[in-house]
């Protein structure tokens, strides 16, 4: 389809579209525009924010990263006063604790400080 095409299709002028095209390049394109160029296509806008690794994993590595920066200094401490916890007990009190976080952290998850 050439621009003169679209822009009667959008009930705007050729040089619009092609402002348009500009935009969309630029990535500074308004989701309403893209929406009217949608519908005079006879198209429908699909607007989707997509996780990079499923949304478990990524729930799943932010308690686990919560769960640790907590646990931080306990473990400086423990180690200091030579009170270590043997290393298989720790994975399975973190496993227990990541656990607990994903179903009663709600936003906190999100927090970027702990």
């Amino acid at each position: 389809m050439t621009t003169a095409q679209l822009a009667r299709r959008l009930g705007v002028s050729q040089p619009r579209v092609v402002a348009i095209e500009k935009a969309e390049k630029e990535k500074s394109v308004t989701l309403d525009t893209l929406e009217r160029a949608a519908h005079a296509l006879d198209c429908r806008l699909v607007y989707a924010l997509v996780p990079r690794i499923p949304l478990d994993d990524l729930v799943a590595e932010r308690a686990r990263a919560q769960v640790n920066a907590r646990l931080a200094n306990t473990r400086h401490s423990m180690l200091l006063e030579a009170q270590s916890v043997a290393e298989a007990d720790e994975k399975e009190q973190v496993k227990r604790l990541v656990q607990q976080w994903i179903e009663k952290s709600g936003s906190e998850l999100w927090e970027d400080e702990v």
